[in-house]
């Protein structure tokens, strides 16, 4: 065979591929845009609407592709078509194939171009690829990019040495084989971990700028000095350069100032519209970069009035506050996954509807869970009135939960996050819906807790650190973040940082003809239909407003659709049938947000009052230890609450307690009977608990991961109080507690109150 019928066949090979067609893969189930989609038009809309251009073009569409050996070269033969921007295991891309640490993904693309004149440059846009892409342009190569959550370009002008251009992208992922951060990706998915996503997964774009032009504006705004920061990052700074800031609203100019191009201008706006979930006013921002009187390049943009702390409230508890007001933070965990496009939603009205389905329902935050939207997910954020607290997607390897010792990441992997996570929170800083930056949940790649809390601190100190979200603490970040499921419950309140419930629910309801799998779904806990769903959520809910009284800052419920096999969503995967009756939740969402429930606290635990004094006993009392008269002079004396709970920060003092049972006893007196609902107040780590009122058995308390419990025990204990005089008892034992690996200290906990919940003031 010659070598000049070899190229001839290639040639054909090339030009056949380029009128392969695109065909979607069977899927379970998909959502009704991914059923309507036009391939003709993917993802039209403007991608970056927080610096908008009008000169640019969508690659968005059909692309040549091939998945080859990792090793390999550039391919000779592209057998694919693969719909971009959908990755490569989606069912919308049209390849639908496994990709693992020994595969590379090409992609190719062939349009006409023409080099620009007067040193105007085209730049090569990727909203985001997973995870290492390398770009030739006409085969010549122009640069990597290593990071699968955060936008990047490259400049591909000087590689346009003619009118037909081929772009050809490499895209390397190792997904759980490797040490980059990827979310809930998993080879083998299972359970709460989803089908991986690899190459292109957000719009590809081409744009058209002058030599010299606008590459990043920084916007911060000053509530309390009613004016917003304006910075503007250029390329090609030139001393005869200025920069001219204009604010509207709608069609009015609020205000223009002009400054040099490396100043940071300084713009009053009059009267400011705040923005807030229940009014989500943004103004419009004009910059403009100009050469004497000529524009040279021009961007429009928006920005909210909006400022976010934790303080103490009016009861001396630390709240989230927004604009100088305390807002309970109330919303969903969104891990942001559809059955048709994985990572990527089929539409902008796709991404829409999930914010849209989020405030129907009541919720004014969501929890973007360790993984990055489309810019255009928090626009439609800021324009809805949705607070948003952003996870830095999860990483290889991470903290043992029940280690104390804080650990250390090899240097390669601590890299890597801290230019991602450093990428992410730059890319991002724009959107005023973010309103707090999650860097670890769960213990997943956790390291160097403090440091890393506050280095993200500093890199945006206009926003609230969570950390970190879940298990080990190490009372470091802005929020002490519990996990309980099914919840709800609380952490013991702290002098500096607000208490969250950062996961709660998961609420389980297997919705038929909507489901990934028909059989083996799960979720935290069963309902048996919609009725029951929707009464236990509401169940859920009025347990969650006696926290959010007693100090709980927020609360995020488990999750906003089902994903995979994972079926405790707000909606179907499909996001065809939301499972909640929406007028009912937004009704139990507004008595969270508007509750004046109050506590008077009958009993006092050591939460509240750290000289509690209780009589205890660490060996087995005789008969009758819990009767009213019986006599407890020999016992010792100490204040609450008695154990250790490992690195978990507790309130008070406390006693010692380290032996396998402890007994505790003691009076108190009320001077009227109660006419509020009442509630045991116990909060217990690792520690069975018998608790008798009056010489009457209460309740039996199992151990729990929480320590802290409200229980209703309404009737009982109307019944047993009396004006006067009364006596609790409490018998807790822990037959094999674990022991801290730090302070090697059993593990366990208890201490008791009784509450009163009334309406008003106390």
């Amino acid at each position: 065979m010659t070598r000049t019928y070899l190229l001839l066949l290639m040639a054909l090979c090339t030009t056949f591929q380029s009128f392969a067609q695109w065909e979607p893969k069977i899927s379970p189930i998909l959502t009704t845009w991914g059923e309507k989609l036009d391939t003709n038009s993917v993802l039209p809309e403007y991608p970056r609407p927080q610096m908008v251009r009008k000169n640019w073009i969508n690659l968005n569409g059909t692309w040549d592709f091939a998945l080859t050996d990792s090793a390999s070269e550039v391919p000779g033969h592209f057998h694919d078509r693969i719909l971009v921007p959908f990755c490569v295991e989606s069912t919308l891309s049209g390849v639908t194939r496994k990709v693992t640490r020994k595969d590379a993904m090409w992609y190719r693309k062939h349009l006409r171009l023409e080099k620009p004149a007067n040193g105007q440059r085209i730049l090569l846009h990727f909203g985001g690829v997973d995870w290492h892409a390398s770009l030739w342009i006409n085969g010549q190569k122009i640069g990597e990019h290593a990071g699968g959550y955060d936008p990047f370009y490259f400049d591909v002008t000087e590689a346009l040495n003619k009118k037909d251009v081929r772009i050809t992208l490499r895209v390397w992922d190792p997904t759980d084989e490797g040490l980059q951060s990827r979310g809930k990706q998993l080879l083998d998915p299972r359970g709460i971990w989803y089908t991986p996503v690899s190459g292109i997964w957000q719009t590809v774009w081409l744009e058209k700028v002058p030599a010299s032009h606008i590459d990043h504006i920084r916007v911060v705004p000053d509530l309390d000095r009613q004016s917003v920061l304006v910075s503007v990052g250029l390329t090609n700074r030139d001393k005869h350069h200025r920069l001219r800031i204009s604010v509207w609203d709608r069609d009015s100019c609020l205000v223009i100032q002009e400054g040099q191009e490396d100043s940071v201008l300084r713009l009053n706006i009059p009267d400011p519209r705040l923005w807030s979930p229940d009014h989500p006013h943004l103004y419009d921002l004009k910059v403009q970069l100009l050469e004497k009187k000529d524009t040279v390049d021009e961007v429009a943009s928006y920005f909210g009035m909006r400022k976010v702390e934790i303080r103490k409230d009016t009861n001396g508890i630390n709240r989230i506050f927004l604009n100088n007001e305390a807002v309970f933070n109330f919303g969903p965990l969104d891990q942001g996954w559809w059955p048709d496009g994985l990572y990527t939603a089929p539409a902008d009205d796709a991404l829409k509807y999930d914010i849209e389905v989020t405030r129907a329902l009541g919720f004014n935050t969501v929890r973007k869970h360790t993984k990055v939207e489309p810019a255009r997910w928090y626009y439609w954020c800021d324009k809805l009135g949705l607070l948003v607290w952003q996870d830095m997607p999860r990483c290889a390897g991470g903290l043992d939960p029940h280690a104390v010792k804080d650990v250390e990441r090899p240097t390669s992997q601590e890299e890597i996050f801290r230019r991602e996570w450093k990428a992410i929170i730059n890319a991002f800083h724009h959107f005023p819906s973010i309103i707090a930056w999650v860097p670890f949940n769960e213990g997943w790649g956790q390291f160097k807790t403090r440091e890393i809390m506050d280095w993200t601190k500093k890199l945006d100190s206009t926003r609230l650190v969570d950390g970190p979200s879940g298990w080990t603490d190490f009372g470091s970040g802005e929020m002490l973040d519990l996990h309980y499921y099914p919840g709800p419950g609380i952490a013991p309140l702290e002098e500096n940082r607000a208490v969250v419930l950062g996961e709660f629910g998961g609420l389980k309801y297997a919705v038929s003809g909507h489901l990934w799998q028909d059989a083996n779904n799960w979720g935290y806990q069963d309902t048996e239909s919609l009725t029951d769903l929707n009464d236990a959520y509401e169940e859920l809910i009025h347990r969650l407003a006696l926290f959010v009284s007693k100090g709980l800052a927020a609360a995020i419920y488990t999750q906003t659709s089902d994903v995979e096999v994972e079926v405790n969503g707000l909606m179907t995967y499909d996001r065809k049938i939301v499972k909640l009756d929406t007028s009912r939740a937004s009704r139990l969402a507004e008595m969270l947000y508007n509750q004046s429930e109050v506590f008077r606290f009958i009993l006092p635990s050591g939460e509240q009052d750290d000289s509690i004094l209780w009589k205890y006993s660490l060996d087995p009392p005789g008969p009758g230890w819990h009767a009213e008269d019986y006599i407890d002079t020999s016992w010792q004396a100490g204040v609450a609450g008695f154990g250790h709970r490992g690195r978990y920060r507790l309130f008070g003092n406390g006693s010692p307690w380290d032996t396998t049972g402890i007994w505790l006893r003691r009076d108190f007196e009320i001077d009227r009977l109660p006419e509020g609902k009442l509630y045991l107040n116990i909060l217990s780590y690792n520690a069975v608990s018998t608790v008798y009122v009056n010489g009457r058995k209460l309740g039996v308390f199992s151990p729990t991961k929480n320590i802290h419990e409200m229980i209703d025990f309404n009737t009982d204990l109307q019944q047993l109080l009396r004006i006067g005089r009364n006596d609790i008892a409490v018998h807790s034992y822990s037959k094999e507690p674990p022991v801290d690996r730090n302070s090697k200290l059993k593990q366990q906990f208890i201490d008791v109150g009784i509450i009163e919940v009334v309406n008003g003031d106390p």
